[in-house]
């Protein structure tokens, strides 16, 4: 009988952060495109669509090996409401790895506008030209790309605290280092 898994495979974990890395990316990007009257606003543009496809495929290749592959266990002596919040942040976070791309090509659709890639490389409208329906998606995508962020922040907080705090072995399950260490802790329950 083989022991359960104490990190995520590495082709997991190097996904995870290279989407990490494009996701802030494409956050930041979005911001300053609608921020600036500039001709940078045009080159943002040009940038976010395709990055967005992007992660739109990085998404789907990731839920395939996190389909394939179960995730580490969560430490026995997690709170169950902390437990909870952990997959429930997942779960947010995967719906909306894919929704904001989606909503971001249908609402391009919707306003006429092309996606394209790269070169001459265009992709299929998926939503009627309609302006309605523009306004709708384009508010839709802002306020899922805010709550992105703010899921991110917390995402990130929920780390730091098992790296530095709990010692849990939970940040190592998904850093590229070496082996999972559990700091000892002592009679008071924290780590010295």
């Amino acid at each position: 009988m083989t022991s359960p898994a104490t990190r995520f495979p590495l082709a997991f974990r190097l996904l995870h952060w290279l989407m990490a890395i494009c996701i802030l990316a494409m956050l930041f990007i979005g911001v300053g495109m609608v921020s600036t009257v500039s001709e940078m606003r045009t080159w943002l543009i040009d940038l976010h669509k395709p990055l967005g496809i992007l992660i739109l495929c990085l998404a789907a290749i990731r839920l395939c090996i996190r389909l394939a592959y179960p995730a580490p266990a969560l430490p026995a002596d997690l709170p169950i409401p902390q437990r909870m919040a952990a997959h429930l942040s997942h779960l947010l976070l995967y719906v909306l790895m894919f929704a904001l791309p989606i909503i971001g090509w249908a609402m391009l659709s919707a306003g006429g506008y092309p996606v394209q890639l790269f070169g001459t490389f265009v992709l299929p409208p998926i939503a009627p030209i309609d302006g309605p329906l523009f306004t709708f998606l384009r508010q839709a995508h802002t306020v899922l790309a805010m709550t992105l962020f703010a899921i991110i922040l917390a995402h990130l907080g929920a780390a730091l605290f098992h790296a530095w705090v709990r010692r849990d072995g939970v940040w190592q399950a998904m850093t590229l280092g070496h082996g999972q260490r559990r700091l000892p802790t002592s009679s008071t329950g924290y780590a010295p």
